[in-house]
């Protein structure tokens, strides 16, 4: 059972990190659509998954709320979603779920 939450664990992380990595990637490129793909399938699935449902309620009204007055304001949100998930990656990080379980 422990190596089961252990490997869930991981798997959280590890998908967070991709997350984030496949954000700044596109972030960096300005690529609008893949940046609307990632927030709002891939980040309001993996905070779901985590138990993050401000965060999934976040991605998904970035989409859902009003449009966009311009495409600064949507790489705004898009950072402000990073900002976020950085700040939640510590409570998601397998070392620690490790050291707590010892």
């Amino acid at each position: 059972m422990l190596q089961c939450n252990m490997d869930a664990a991981l798997s959280l992380q590890l998908g967070l990190d991709d997350l984030l990595a496949d954000l700044r990637h596109a972030r960096r490129g300005g690529d609008l659509g893949r940046l609307a793909l990632i927030s709002y399938c891939e980040v309001r699935r993996w905070a779901r998954t985590a138990g993050e449902a401000d965060v999934a309620a976040h991605s998904s009204a970035i989409f859902t709320e009003a449009p966009h007055a311009s495409r600064e304001v949507f790489l705004d949100h898009i950072d402000h979603l990073i900002d976020e998930l950085e700040q939640i990656k510590p409570r998601h990080c397998a070392d620690g779920a490790r050291g707590a379980a010892r």
